[in-house]
């Protein structure tokens, strides 16, 4: 199967040389392997986009990238920011990684303080991955690329091993901290190991909206918008490194903080929404996040900026000569949230999947880890194909590995999904099952088994219940049959107690499966 495989690359990389105009063959000549560009939303669902079957939000370029490459059915991402990203970065699953949930590492002190966070850098950003980890990144300098972060980090604080250059990215602009991106508005932010000053005023984003003013006027929200919005630079980071390393292999991880809440988005696209979907709406007043006085617009607009902005860096790629041999994935890194009005309800952000508090992001039922997930590669991967290969989040780092012909990191469980990309089915090697154990919410595990989910929920509290739920019959997992099928049940526990390895981290311990929490 490698032979094959290392043969079609080979052909695959001529074919591009030769496929190239004129006036790009200079850069195509430097640059044969292909570029990669990583794009992960944030609390993005399956349902929010138009190509997975979203109504109310416009998201054309997205769609496009759908039309001209694969659109995976049963992609799935792990309940939560942090484990997910830290899935990406690494290939392992729940059961075998070392950030299983988010953990703020608040034995620092006083960590939620936005005021001694900026007079302390020291107490931003979350637990650290450790040093031993190897990254996608790492895997790729390897093979010769220049890496690249910009967006959300969230797996590590700063002067610590865990930051993004010390995990084998060549440049990071962004955040660190995932608390710092909860607002859009932040006092500043980071390239590489420096703080970025931004021409804003601290403001934490859990206040209320004023007893004594009026909530139905719009005025009364604008201090809420401050000069410098994050995801404006963030993108600006993004086309500048494709514009300095377009001459040779790349890989850019554009890990964008949008659609997360608070909900803050620019005037045009606010307003473009309230002209679609009217002015009569409840505002959120806040608490956890800023208020907002148009809760439905802002998301909306939140999303349809996010495309806007995958738009710009396609337009960059192609305008630069190197789309053509450039690798563009896809995805979100958890179910929709409830926060802060976000109502995915109202637009169906679960799609086919619940989606509401519960069932969304933080669960492991289907809303919360199955994710919209596309590859685009122009004359690679058949445009408009569809694939239900049953893969995950933890399969990147395989796929990668073999795509640049480096072995795999030892440990992971992902298994590669570059057959399915190159239409070749019959070679692709396929999960017995997929595993997910996420220490927040309660403490959960979860198996994916062909047609069954398996979901043990408050683990934390004691329970030790499997649910059983048969997607084909059942895909918003309301019917619970664990007790028709006995013999399910038991494979089902076998499979949690042999994925599972005691968590290094003692936050992520649950004293039902370790004897200790």
């Amino acid at each position: 199967m490698k032979t094959t495989l290392l043969l079609l690359f080979c052909s695959f990389f001529v074919l591009n040389c030769l496929a190239q105009g004129n006036e790009n063959e200079d850069i195509t000549s430097k640059n044969t392997s292909p570029n990669i560009v990583y794009i992960l939303a944030d609390d993005l669902g399956y349902g929010d986009l138009g190509c997975y079957g979203q109504k109310k939000i416009e998201t054309p370029n997205i769609d496009a990238l759908a039309e001209s490459g694969m659109l995976f059915t049963q992609h799935y991402a792990e309940p939560v920011c942090a484990p997910s990203r830290y899935a990406l970065m690494t290939g392992k699953n729940g059961g075998h990684a070392y950030i299983r949930g988010n953990d703020e590492w608040g034995e620092r002190g006083n960590v939620w303080s936005y005021k001694a966070m900026e007079e302390n850098p020291s107490l931003e950003g979350q637990l650290p991955i450790p040093d031993s980890a190897v990254t996608v990144a790492e895997v790729l300098k390897k093979a010769g690329y220049t890496t690249a972060l910009v967006g959300k980090w969230g797996l590590a604080a700063p002067f610590t091993a865990g930051i993004p250059n010390n995990q084998g990215f060549d440049y990071f602009f962004g955040f660190i901290c995932q608390r710092q991106d909860h607002t859009y508005y932040p006092v500043h932010m980071w390239e590489n190991t420096f703080r970025v000053p931004l021409n804003n005023q601290l403001q934490k984003p859990n206040v209320k909206f004023p007893d004594t003013l009026d909530p139905l006027n719009p005025e009364n929200y604008e201090k809420y918008q401050q000069s410098d919005y994050a995801p404006k630079h963030i993108i600006a980071a993004a086309l500048d490194f494709i514009d300095r390393n377009k001459q040779h292999p790349f890989f850019l991880y554009y890990a964008s903080p949008l659609p997360h809440t608070s909900l803050q988005a620019p005037e045009h696209w606010v307003n473009y929404y309230l002209d679609k979907f009217g002015r009569e709406e409840k505002p959120y007043l806040g608490g956890s996040y800023f208020p907002v006085r148009y809760p439905h617009a802002t998301r909306a607009a939140m999303i349809s900026l996010l495309d806007e902005n995958v738009g710009k860096i396609v337009k960059k790629l192609k305008d630069e000569g190197v789309y053509e041999n450039t690798i563009i994935v896809f995805m979100s890194d958890n179910g929709p949230t409830f926060e802060s009005a976000s109502d995915p309800e109202w637009f169906d952000s679960g799609g086919p999947f619940k989606s509401s508090y519960g069932w969304g992001k933080g669960a492991a039922h289907e809303g919360g880890i199955r994710e919209p997930f596309i590859v685009s590669w122009p004359n690679q991967i058949k445009a408009g194909s569809k694939s239900d290969l049953v893969s995950g989040i933890w399969d990147f780092v395989p796929t990668i590995s073999d795509l640049v012909g480096v072995a795999h990191p030892d440990g992971i469980q992902g298994i590669s999904y570059l057959p399915t990309l190159l239409g070749n089915d019959k070679e692709q090697e396929k999960h017995d099952y997929l595993y997910w154990e996420f220490a927040g919410y309660g403490g959960k595990q979860a198996v994916r088994l062909g047609k069954w989910k398996a979901i043990r929920k408050n683990i934390r509290k004691g329970n030790m219940k499997i649910q059983l739920f048969n997607l084909e019959k059942d895909i918003q997992e309301q019917y619970d049959v664990a007790d028709q099928y006995p013999k399910v049940i038991k494979k089902m526990a076998q499979i949690m107690k042999s994925e599972h390895q005691t968590a290094k981290r003692h936050t992520f311990r649950m004293k039902a499966l370790d004897g200790e929490d």
